[in-house]
Formats: C-alpha cells, sequence, structure tokens
C-alpha cells in the first residue's frame, strides 16, 4: 500500500465502525484483495450470532446468523457436505421474486440430495429468509467480501450463483478466481453471455441470426454505432437487471441525452447499442441443461410487441402464432446455444420474430423471471431439476415427459403494474421492467385462459359497450379489419381517431370518428371520462406517437378502462370477450390440468 501499513487494532476497529474492504481498499489506494490479505494475516475476521427468534422465552437453536466484529463465534459449523446459494438481494420495484422461488426450490432440492443448504440473503420479505426453510441462513450483503467470509467459515462444497437473477451473478467471476468451485454454468459461459462481442461471435459461428448491434465507451462512440446500425436503437448498460436503465432512441437527440444522463460509462462495463426490431414478435425460452442433454421446458409467445421487457409482457404457453419453421429454428438455436455456452442447469432465451425471421435477442444462463410461471404451466419444478443437475445428476434420469409443450390447456401470464399508486408517470411500457408482481389464467380454451388472466390482473374485459380503435399506419391492415370486424360482431359500437377511422370505413366497418387530444373537443379523453369507451386498442409506433399514448393512457388507468396497446393482445381480447360472453368461467385445481396432460 502506498500509505502506512495498517495495524490489528485500527483495522478492527475500522471494520467494527463498518468499512468494508472495498471501502479501506479506496482508502489506503490498494485493492480489494490485498485488504482481505492483510486481514487474514492479522485475524481480523468477523464471527457470526445467532438471531434470537424466539425472543428470549427459551434457548434459540434456530440457524440464523449475522455477521459481526465481535470475539465469540455462534455459528457452529457440521460434518455435513455442503452447498451455498447465493439469494437475489434487496427487493426492489423492477425485481421480482420470481429469484427467490428458484432459490427455495434450489434449497429443497439440495437437502432432497443429502447436502447441508445453507442460504445467504438478505431481504426480510422473501420465503428464503425465513429461518426454517434453509438448514441454516446467513442474513449477509451480497457481496464478495461478506460471500467469501461465510464460504471460508463453513467450507462448502461448491456455491450456486444462478438462482438470484444479475446480483449473485455478478460475483461469478471474483468467486471463481478465489479458489470458490462455482455449481453449473462457469464464469466462462456466463461472460460470453454477458459480453457483446464475444457473445456475437459465438453467434457468428453458429449461424444465429441477431439484430446489428455494437458497444460504446463515450457519446461519440455512441452516435457511430447508431449511425452504422440504423435508428430506432435499443440502448442498456451491460450487466443490469429488470431492463433498468434500458431505452429505446429514436433519434440522435435522444440518444446523447441517454448517455450523457442515464448511463453508467465506464471501461469496464460499456453500453450496448442494439438495433430495435420494431413491430416484431418476441419470444421466451427456459431450458435446463446438463453439458450433454437439452430440455426445453416451455416456448412463451410475447402478447406485448419485441422491446417490451419480458417481466411487463403478458406470454403465452405453447406459442399460438408460429410458423412450424420458426418454431424448429427457436429449439435448434436453444439447444445450440446451451451446448455453445456449457450451460449446466438454466437458461432463458428471448428470440424476436420478423418477416418470418427468428433472430436472437439475448441469453441469459441462470434462471429467470419466468421460471415459477413455465413450472406451474407444465406441472414441472424446473430449478428444482436443475439443482440437481448442478449436484451431479442427469436429465436422461429424470422423467420429465411433460417438458417440450406436451400438455392440453393453454396457460398466460399477465404483468400487475403499480400505476394506480404512482400518478402521472408514463404508462406505456418499454424495456425498463416495470411490474410488481403477475398472474396466471389456464384453461383448455385461450379465450378463458386470457379472460382470467386479466381479472386476476385488476383489468376485468367488457362484455359490451364501445370500443376505441387508434392504430399506427403499420397496423392499418387485415388484422385491424378482422379484429374490427369481430368487435362489431360481439355487438360492440367501433369508436376511432381520424386516419384509422377513415380506414375502417374504406374497407365497410361502420364507426365513429373521435379526435384525438390535440385535435379538441370532445376528445378521447373526456370520452373515457364520461364512461362512453369500454376498451381501448392504441398502437403507437415511434416517439410521437407513444406522448399520445400517455394521455389516453393515464385517463384509462384513472376511470378503470382496460386497453391494448398491440394487435395480438387486442385480437387475444377478442377470443376472451367472445369466451366471457358465452358463460361463466370454469374453476379446476391446477393439479388437475397436470395430471390430465
Amino acid at each position: 500500500m502506498k500509505k502506512s501499513p495498517i495495524n490489528e487494532s485500527a483495522l478492527r476497529k475500522a471494520k467494527q465502525l463498518g468499512y468494508s474492504d472495498r471501502q479501506l481498499a479506496e482508502i489506503f489506494s490498494t485493492t480489494e484483495s490485498k485488504i482481505r490479505d492483510v486481514r487474514s494475516k492479522l485475524g481480523v475476521k468477523p464471527v457470526f450470532k445467532t438471531v434470537d427468534t424466539c425472543a428470549a422465552e427459551f434457548d434459540a437453536e434456530t440457524p440464523y446468523h449475522f455477521s459481526t466484529y465481535q470475539e465469540e463465534d455462534e455459528s457452529v459449523r457440521s460434518d455435513r457436505k455442503k452447498v451455498v446459494i447465493l439469494g437475489s438481494g434487496p427487493n426492489r420495484i423492477g425485481q421480482g421474486i420470481e429469484f427467490d422461488y428458484c432459490c427455495v426450490h434450489g434449497v429443497l432440492a439440495a437437502r432432497e440430495e443429502g447436502y447441508e443448504a445453507i442460504m445467504i440473503n438478505c431481504n426480510p420479505e422473501t420465503v428464503s429468509t425465513d429461518y426454517d426453510t434453509a438448514d441454516k441462513l446467513y442474513f449477509e450483503p451480497l457481496t464478495f467480501e461478506d460471500v467469501m467470509n461465510v464460504i471460508e467459515a463453513e467450507q462448502p462444497e461448491g456455491v450456486i450463483v444462478s438462482f438470484g437473477g444479475q446480483t449473485p451473478l455478478r460475483l461469478a467471476k471474483s468467486l471463481e478466481e478465489a479458489g470458490v468451485r462455482l455449481l453449473g454454468t462457469s464464469s466462462e459461459g456466463i461472460d460470453i453471455a454477458e459480453d457483446r462481442k464475444r457473445f456475437g461471435e459465438l453467434l457468428r459461428r453458429l449461424n444465429i441470426p441477431h439484430p446489428e448491434f455494437g458497444t460504446a465507451y463515450s457519446v461519440a462512440e455512441a452516435v457511430d454505432v447508431a449511425s452504422l446500425i440504423g435508428y430506432p436503437v435499443l440502448v442498456r448498460p451491460s450487466y443490469v437487471l429488470g431492463g433498468r436503465a434500458m431505452e429505446i432512441c429514436y433519434n440522435q437527440d435522444s440518444l446523447r441525452n441517454y448517455m450523457q444522463t442515464a448511463a453508467d460509462v465506464s471501461p469496464d462495463k460499456p453500453v450496448l447499442i442494439d438495433r430495435f426490431l420494431e413491430d416484431a414478435f418476441e419470444f421466451d425460452v427456459d431450458a435446463v441443461a446438463d453439458g450433454e442433454d437439452v430440455v426445453i421446458g416451455a416456448i412463451m409467445e410475447h402478447i406485448e410487441e419485441a422491446g417490451i421487457h419480458s417481466g411487463d409482457s403478458a406470454a403465452v404457453i405453447p406459442p399460438y402464432m408460429i410458423t412450424d419453421k420458426c418454431l424448429k429454428e427457436i429449439k435448434d438455436y436453444t439447444n445450440m446455444l446451451a451446448h455453445g455456452l456449457k450451460v449446466v442447469g438454466l437458461m432463458n432465451i428471448q428470440f424476436a420474430m420478423k418477416d418470418d425471421v427468428v433472430y436472437i435477442i439475448e441469453v441469459n444462463p441462470r434462471a429467470s423471471r419466468t421460471v415459477p410461471f413455465v413450472s406451474k404451466s407444465i406441472g414441472l419444478p424446473l430449478a428444482k431439476i436443475a439443482a440437481k443437475i448442478m449436484l451431479g445428476k442427469k436429465l436422461k434420469d429424470m422423467d420429465l415427459d411433460r417438458a417440450n409443450g406436451r400438455f392440453d390447456h393453454i396457460a398466460i401470464k399477465e404483468a400487475v403494474f403499480p400505476f394506480n399508486r404512482f400518478t402521472r408517470v408514463k404508462v406505456f411500457l418499454g424495456p425498463e421492467m416495470r411490474s410488481t408482481g403477475e398472474v396466471m389464467g389456464i384453461d383448455p380454451d385461450f379465450g378463458a385462459a386470457y379472460a382470467k388472466s386479466q381479472a386476476a390482473a385488476g383489468n376485468p374485459l367488457p362484455k359490451s359497450g364501445a370500443v376505441l380503435f387508434s392504430v399506427n399506419d403499420n397496423d392499418k391492415n387485415k388484422g385491424t379489419l378482422d379484429i374490427a370486424r369481430a368487435f362489431a360482431g360481439l355487438g360492440f359500437k367501433l369508436i376511432a381517431t381520424e386516419g384509422t377511422s377513415r380506414f375502417l370505413t374504406e374497407n365497410g366497418i361502420v364507426n365513429e370518428k373521435i379526435f384525438k387530444v390535440s385535435e379538441g373537443r370532445p376528445n378521447i379523453v373526456d370520452y373515457i371520462k364520461n364512461g362512453k369507451i369500454q376498451f381501448i386498442i392504441n398502437t403507437p409506433l415511434g416517439e410521437e406517437a407513444r406522448s399520445d399514448e400517455y394521455s389516453i393512457g393515464w385517463a384509462a388507468i384513472e376511470h378503470r378502462v382496460s386497453f391494448a396497446t398491440t394487435l395480438s393482445a387486442a385480437s387475444a381480447a377478442v377470443k376472451a370477450i367472445k369466451s366471457l360472453q358465452a358463460g361463466e368461467l370454469r374453476v379446476k385445481p391446477i393439479q388437475q390440468f397436470h395430471k390430465s396432460a
């Protein structure tokens, strides 16, 4: 170190005051690893205290620990073989609790395989931090220092980093460099998936189509890359969770503004720039691999447009609007990527389909937000299966007949949003996750499943009334005409903005023309406030159209009017309303759906 060597007394005092190794490294102009080495040589190590979950009423023996720099250590290490599972860390809007579901299933799998399951997590609202879930719980921050303290104390067989989302995944490389055995996909496979340059090389080698992309470390570089790729572009920092700080930029000004104000640009965190495939269909795949075989849990089709974060998009299992050719390509690309990244455990892949071409958008060799939904839909605990794979089991030794879409029902996931609690925020969806939960509708009939999902999400669909149509020029096609005729056939009155009204009239569909918000009174918002519109179909395209959607969307939320922002969502709504008009929705336990599969 550049400054005078720190002594044992001063170092212990600093640690008792809460200084992390990283902070001390900054103060002494050195590295975190060197501070750690000095601490170890001087014997300045934390001890672990047990939380008294019995309020001193009687002796607490629950294995619930936290670290402190005192003398007595209350954590007793057993002789059993152990596995450590890293949780998802603090919970916040934009980060779902689906990862906690995977962590809990990982704990259950480890215990079933005869391991002592040790959980490290610091969120009191999660199931994984219930003191009786794991064999042992350490309530610690998910930092390299704190995780290593537990690992050194417990000496586990290995550590699972792929169940807690991006937070523990960031620790993979530093843990492996410190000699920790990672269970599952290696840090090399994780880095290839996250490093845009290395991932691009893999895609070119495997001959898998992808949108044009580039990376930038400065505003000037970003402008050059975007000019080469073409607008609109999707921009985001690398290693982000929940689409945080992602944005779609339609021109150079918005890109410059993003780079200057929103991006965390540094040499080790470049901004990723992708060509945004507007008006494309998006698909999610959750799969499990063991290094040899690959099992696809499910292929989900997003109802929302490509570019909407997967945590915010409604999704359908099995996909319902895809050609056999594209479906086969998705399966083939999934297998190729699993082998290319040497995935052991869970993986999630996002695809986009435009003009009958399948493009790869992103691969995450870890648990994804959709794992609980897929598991409940197909009746197989994918996270538990993945954990057993990481502990040495093989897929061929497991009964996985329900995978690969072998069931007769339709399952639909719908996101739940907090917009009614946060007034005047932008309500249209984008690449940054905004939902705070999700619900599921399941039924043999697509329309009934979709109706159930909307009712559960607090967006019940109307059985009668008026429908507003305001669609972009690209959507003035047969799809819009079919939807309009379907609504008219169900007895709904059709109301439309000028361009859409003209399009409907030219094709023989009776409708009432209405002003947009900026065109005069009475306009769309007036009609919504006066209860004259029961459902809205508004498909924005481009930056200006999305600002119009803001006014319409907020009026709809304030007056509890359901709306669709894509033709596929509008088509799903038509099918659901038809099912609602036909009779009451049927209800049966989810286990019965799996029993009949």
